[in-house]
């Protein structure tokens, strides 16, 4: 079959490399004029990479890191020692860091908890392991079930101290959600700590050796183009053109640049575009169907994307870096933890500002103004001389809608990838699997699509689907 994707994120890109695998021609549309998405990057006048997001790899991201086995990109993977690294604001200058050693799961996890003794103290340490005793022995049942109390209210029901909150997870939530513990579904958090718990790699980081489009996105498009699938930029998606029983006819495509608007049909149709453009694009009929009404309580999250060239090294650390400051979530300096950005004598910071709904609409200096404030407070010693350290040049990078805020109650709004419209489907971070709004949410999403697509109209019936070859714990709700 013909299958028309809206959106070439790693949802889009995900979903049509599947399909390629069970043999039919995915034709994977893109509005903009780079792959990607939400993990688009583009080049400035100098050749030097920016990006949108600052993307970490985690080993707990199985579908992910099978989608680099099967294009042959594995190496492209720099894997950092196994650690999470926070600054210590009452310490400026100076990191905790919990160490995983290498010890089955979860041993190693408790370990590194235990060892670190900067950040909680042993009553704090023990309260909290009880207070996780539930989402271990009961699961993801268990951990669904929390969707109804944001991170703060569940730790306050589990009698969890809260400068836990303070001290740990005010940084985790910004890093998952790009928003505070008292914002965030207590199903994210329980999420993301049962993974680190129950594989002994889990928690372990790498970054690409280079951006997210070049490393990453092309090597797909150019999977699926060889298997006869096709990759257009520059061709946005206007309208989803209905048949009188409420199928799809066609999707609109708007004629750039003086060109006329065009109609492209197909057997079967996929939006995997970000939640927020796709509720715009919605016909009128269908909005009252119980799975697109639900989309109204999902909605994405403000994320700004900094990054810093300056003129000297300010660190050399190789990994990610919790920055504890209220302005600012995680960053990295990228000249020492990517190949491609790799620069012996100075540093270019990544970093994320969260969250960013007060900040969305500020002009690039300020934002690069109160950076360098809080820059100040963590790199002190490049600072604070008669000879600080300079900034050499600056990118800004807003996304208004990011992946969707996950505030309790949001696992309810989230659609299956199937649709009651018979020949369109849903794909993207959003709709329901088990890792939430990630990278890997995206890639499993765009797989779990192509599966349903492969099992509804599988090309040979005699022969192994996509949709087989998933791990029952792989598929929807897990």
């Amino acid at each position: 079959m013909r299958v028309v994707i809206a959106g070439a994120g790693l949802a889009g890109l995900s979903c049509a490399k599947y399909l390629t695998d069970a043999g039919h021609t995915p034709i994977l549309l893109e509005r903009r004029d780079v792959l990607g998405g939400k993990v688009a990057a583009w080049k400035d006048e100098d050749g030097d990479w920016y990006e949108t997001g600052l993307h970490i790899f985690f080993g707990a991201y199985p579908n992910m890191l099978q989608l680099f086995k099967e294009l042959g990109i594995e190496d492209r993977l720099q894997w950092k020692e196994h650690a999470m690294i926070f600054n210590q604001p009452n310490n400026p200058g100076t990191y905790s860091r919990f160490n995983f050693p290498d010890l089955p799961a979860p041993f190693n996890g408790v370990a590194a908890i235990l060892r670190n003794n900067d950040m909680l103290t042993w009553e704090e340490k023990i309260r909290f392991g009880i207070g996780l005793i539930p989402a271990m022995v009961q699961g993801q049942k268990y951990v669904e079930e929390m969707d109804k109390y944001s991170w703060s209210e569940w730790m306050k029901r589990q009698n969890i101290p809260p400068r836990v909150e303070k001290e740990v997870f005010i940084a985790m939530s910004k890093a998952l959600n790009f928003i505070n513990p008292d914002e965030i579904s207590a199903t994210i958090l329980l999420t993301a700590l049962n993974r680190f718990l129950q594989e002994k790699n889990g928690s372990k980081m790498a970054f690409l050796d280079g951006s997210p489009t070049e490393r990453l996105c092309e090597p797909i498009a150019d999977y699926i183009t060889k298997g006869g699938g096709e990759v257009r930029l520059n061709a946005p998606l206007k309208e989803i053109l209905l048949n009188p029983d409420g199928t799809v006819r066609g999707f609109l495509i708007r004629g750039l640049n003086g060109a006329k608007d065009s109609v492209l049909e197909a057997d079967a149709y996929v939006s995997a575009m970000s939640v927020d453009p796709l509720k715009v694009i919605l016909p009128q009929a269908w909005r009252e169907l119980d799975n697109f009404k639900q989309l109204e309580g999902l909605e994405g999250v403000p994320v700004i994307n900094l990054h810093l060239w300056f003129d000297r090294k300010l660190t050399d650390i190789d990994h990610l870096l919790f920055s504890r400051s209220p302005l600012l979530s995680v960053y990295a300096d990228m000249s020492n933890t990517c190949k491609a950005y790799a620069d012996p004598d100075r540093s270019m910071l990544e970093l994320v500002l969260a969250p960013a709904k007060d900040w969305i609409n500020k002009s690039d200096a300020e934002i690069i103004q109160a950076t360098m404030a809080e820059l100040e407070k963590l790199f002190p010693q490049h600072f604070g001389s008669e000879n600080p350290a300079q900034l050499l040049k600056s990118h800004v990078v807003k996304t208004p809608r990011s992946v969707y805020k996950a505030i309790p109650g949001c696992q309810a709004c989230r659609p299956d990838q199937r649709t009651p419209i018979a020949n369109f489907y849903l794909s993207g971070d959003y709709t329901m699997q088990k890792y939430l709004g990630s990278m890997e949410g995206a890639v499993l999403s765009g797989k779990l699509t192509a599966g349903a697509i492969a099992k509804d109209c599988p090309v040979n019936p005699n022969s192994q689907s996509v949709a087989d070859k998933f791990e029952p714990s792989a598929l929807g709700r897990g």
